[in-house]
């Protein structure tokens, strides 16, 4: 057994530079980190214990996405989506999982327990790829891209009875109400906790944090958060993504959303890494090689079908077009089916040699999941002429909208103008005593930090009619424009600066318009003592 230092240099190197080398042929990093976990398998000899820490870890790469994905679902936009979670997630689920289960019995002979198990593990989908590729596109907001969210929030949620179906077929003592019973009751106070003591506590404690105005002991208060929205979940029995879903979901209604999913995006990319070289650990080759024409034709007929059964439910509410893309979204199957028929196998419900074929095919499909998705729009463009429906509101719920960038006295008087014009806008600032005052005043302002990427993009920067940034510090000021530059569509932009020094540190970045405050003063200066020169001469 190696040491874990040799086995985290060794996958680090194998991960930057196979993920260097499929980046310039196109291939999204996922299939790199499942590769190099490929790699590793084959390299070191990994014991139980040590698959099973790492698996461990590897899961909060699910929480991490799950809390920050919980972040822009506050519990009225889940109302608003209850027909995307609890209509189109339950009838996925429902007749996915039906449908494979009698196949497996009435034609494969399963027992029909294992093919309860399997059938409903295989219409789960990959929450972990789905999101973090439609995050990364853009393509979560759209009208497809709602409804599959949905769905996979119903498929987190299907876990759960998932796992206790388990427990039922492989319990000897516990009766089944009993163990229906202590399920709904935990559920209760899960709720309870996250919902009602959790509402009134945190945005209290997160301001009382936020007064101490430390970047790390901000973060670690996020991390502490997170991870205990997850155990909480965890200790009465469901799984540590919900957990972590229902966390976001109430730090959603506070004005801290947007700083603390910025502050988390490096956390959970690097535990999704974590998490698919996992994955990719898991395929044992001399199954693959032994039984390659099963897991083929598997993979080609789970996907088919799935797909065919979730076109044919979605397309008597939505249209053809947005029914064809989320079906084609949710093709493969996700993570969490490899967790249950691990279980399941455990329980001696499923045997060892089917669920290690099994489980190889779930990895498969999530193998071919990124280069699928990448293909969606010019799949659907080949069966469908009609046009693609609108975008959903952005999280910032405005259109054409100003983004003011710094609170303080210049942005202050610059609220003040848009205010008296009638015009709409919104601010962002990273000092959280001005982040107060302005609440104090009923102002649209959010904490965070405006030369993060993340941030501009869910204040709808792309939509904005213009951002100024009215910021003094200079590093700080290059950093914010630097972030808008990056954007693909240009973005009408309008800078101060104090002096032509400062100007000078934004040149090669595309500003439409910047105001040198010496300039603009001197001017000013002139025209007035001009001014008092002519009024003196005609008295």
């Amino acid at each position: 057994m190696p040491s874990i230092l040799v086995v985290v240099l060794t996958a680090i190197l194998i991960a930057t530079v196979l993920n260097i080398l499929l980046k310039r042929a196109g291939v999204p990093t996922i299939i790199g980190y499942i590769l190099s976990g490929l790699v590793l398998g084959r390299l070191f000899v990994f014991d139980g214990i040590f698959t099973q820490k790492l698996s461990h870890i590897a899961e909060f790469g699910i929480v991490f996405l799950m809390f920050t994905i919980g972040l822009e679902f506050s519990l009225q936009h889940l109302k608003a989506m209850k027909k995307e979670v609890f209509v189109y997630g339950f009838l996925q689920v429902f007749v996915t999982g039906n449908i494979f289960g009698a196949i497996l019995h009435e034609i494969f002979a399963s027992e029909i327990k294992s093919a309860i198990i399997i059938g409903f593990a295989l219409s789960l989908s990959s929450t972990a790829i789905i999101l973090k590729m439609l995050n990364t596109t853009g393509d979560l907001h759209r009208g497809y891209g709602q409804i599959a969210l949905g769905i996979l929030l119903f498929q987190d949620i299907a876990v759960i009875p998932i796992l206790l179906t388990i427990s039922i077929f492989a319990t000897k003592s516990s009766s089944i109400e009993m163990l229906l019973l202590t399920t709904l009751i935990d559920a209760a106070i899960v709720l309870f906790l996250l919902f009602v003591i959790g509402k009134m506590v945190i945005e209290k404690l997160l301001a009382w944090i936020s007064a101490a105005d430390s970047e790390e002991i901000f973060l670690i208060s996020i991390l502490f958060i997170v991870l205990g929205t997850s155990y909480l979940s965890h200790a009465f029995g469901f799984s540590y993504s919900l957990g972590a879903f229902l966390g976001g979901m109430v730090i959603a209604e506070t004005k801290y959303k947007y700083r603390i999913e910025a502050d988390l995006i490096p956390f959970r990319d690097l535990f999704l890494g974590v998490f698919f070289v996992t994955v990719g650990m898991l395929i044992d080759l001399d199954i693959v090689m032994a039984h390659w024409y099963i897991i083929a034709f598997l993979v080609i007929a789970f996907s088919v079908m799935k797909t065919t059964i979730l076109f044919v439910i979605l397309n008597y509410f939505v249209q053809s077009r947005t029914a064809f893309k989320t079906a084609f979204t949710l093709f493969q199957i996700g993570e969490f089916a490899i967790a249950i028929l691990s279980l399941a196998n455990v329980n001696g419900i499923i045997d060892q040699k089917v669920s290690q074929i099994l489980i190889v095919t779930v990895i498969m499909t999530m193998f071919l999941t990124p280069f699928v998705l990448r293909n969606t729009k010019r799949v659907a463009d080949r069966f469908f002429v009609e046009p693609e429906p609108g975008e959903s509101v952005l999280t910032s719920g405005n259109r054409d909208h100003i983004i003011v960038c710094g609170y303080g006295p210049l942005g202050q008087k610059i609220v003040k103008e848009l205010k008296a014009a009638g015009i709409c806008y919104v601010i962002i600032e990273h000092t959280s005593a001005l982040v107060q005052a302005g609440e104090a005043a009923g102002e649209p302002i959010f904490l965070g930090n405006a030369a993060q990427r993340h941030v501009l993009k869910a204040l709808g920067i792309q939509e904005a009619f213009a951002v100024i940034v009215a910021i003094d510090n200079l590093k700080k000021l290059r950093l914010v424009c630097e972030a808008i530059d990056s954007f693909d569509v240009p973005i009408n932009t309008i800078v101060k600066v104090r002096n032509q020094s400062h100007k000078e540190t934004l040149e090669g970045l595309h500003i439409n318009h910047i105001v040198n405050e010496s300039e603009e003063m001197a001017s000013i200066l002139i025209k007035e003592a001009l001014t008092c020169k002519f009024e003196k001469i005609t008295a």
